[in-house]
């Protein structure tokens, strides 16, 4: 939980710098969070059903 709590916070900041950097950079990064997320929400949806979730 406190892992998620600090990316938002990093989250926060690059939306933040997005006004100061170039097109394609603020992509890159959008792109880069999309599949950290992805990533994050596959890994857990995974453990869910292995540890017999509440479905």
């Amino acid at each position: 939980m406190l892992f998620l709590v600090g990316a938002l916070l990093v989250l926060g900041v690059v939306l933040g710098a997005v006004a100061h950097v170039p097109v394609p950079v603020s992509v890159v990064a959008a792109l880069a969070i999309a599949l950290w997320l992805a990533v994050f929400a596959t890994r857990e949806r995974l453990s869910g059903r292995r540890r017999g979730g509440l479905r």
